[in-house]
This record gives structure tokens, sequence and C-alpha cells, in this order.
């Protein structure tokens, strides 16, 4: 059974679909964009590693991953996840990145506002999203959606450069949502 989050969602110039084999060579492209981000993420996105890196989404199945299309420039600029939604009503929102390009548009904000929106409709009763500590644009987006900080796991991931990484975790209620 089709799960319901799997679903191509869609406001403004921001169009998320279900990640697929078409989205590879658009999203290692976005990634390339901007080398510098790549040191605070768990895993690396450039050059050969990209592969290794898709390998891994791939095998992932309890993420429901989808291809960040920026449709004023018809091109895929990232990629977001619905990471581990569960029986008890919890989905994380993670796994993103979207190229400079877009950033400080609104895209990031119209991305996670489908995001959520649809979550909640199906059903979720709690978003979380869980940040390097070291991420402090991601922080301050997350925080700007109305999502609580409810703590820090202190090294909890190893990341792709051997950097024992601190992760902020932020919730966000069906209540609390203001959209």
């Amino acid at each position: 059974m089709k799960n319901p989050l799997a679903k191509q969602l869609e406001s403004g110039r921001v169009r998320l679909e279900l990640f697929g084999d078409q989205h590879v060579e658009g999203l290692r492209e976005a990634c390339a964009r901007d080398a510098e981000i790549w040191q605070i993420y768990p895993v690396n996105m450039l050059g050969e590693d990209f592969d290794k890196a898709m390998e891994v989404f791939h095998g992932l199945g309890d993420w429901i991953r989808f291809a960040a299309i920026d449709t004023e420039q018809d091109k895929v600029v990232g990629a977001t996840n619905y990471i581990s939604p569960n029986w008890y009503g919890v989905v994380e929102i993670g796994g993103t990145y979207i190229e400079p390009s877009v950033r400080g548009t609104g895209f990031n904000r119209t991305m996670k506002k489908l995001l959520i929106d649809h979550a909640f409709d199906c059903g979720i009763h709690k978003v979380e999203f869980r940040v390097d500590t070291r991420n402090t644009r991601s922080m301050a987006a997350v925080l700007k959606l109305g999502a609580v900080k409810e703590g820090v796991i202190r090294q909890d991931r190893v990341t792709w450069t051997g950097y024992r990484r601190d992760t902020a975790v932020f919730g966000l209620l069906r209540g609390e949502w203001a959209g």
C-alpha cells in the first residue's frame, strides 16, 4: 500500500516530485553549486561521493524522498524528505538541501509549508526537524516556522568528515502550526 505522504506537492514556483532516476543528474548539478555547505552535512554530495550517497539514500525504505523543482527555472534545485513516519503520528522533515539560487527567495519556506500542511492533512500530529548545531541558517529557518527547540542530542552522528556532530531537535505540533 502506498504511503499517503508520498504525493507530489506544488505551490507557486515550488514543486516537490517523488524522487526518481530522472532527478539524479539535476540533483548532482544542484549539489555542486555549493561545495562549501557539504562540510556541515552528514554525507558528501560532491564528486564520486554523490553516487555513494545516492546508493545509501535509495536503500532507506522509511524515507519518502522528494526532488525540489524550481518551476521558474524548470530545474532540480535540491531535495528534501519525510523521514521515518511512524504509527504514533510523528514524522521528521530532513535531509534537505537547496542550492544558492533559491535561498532567500521564500522557496524553502514554501517547500516546508507544503510538507507540513500535507503531513498534518494525512493525520500526522507532530513534525520534527533535526539540525546540525553548526547550521545556524537552518536552525533559524525552523524556528521561523514556529517549531520549538526541544533539546540537543550530543555527538549523535559522525559526519563524512569524521566530525562528531551535535543535533538540535525541534518539534512542531499540529495545534502550533500557523501555516
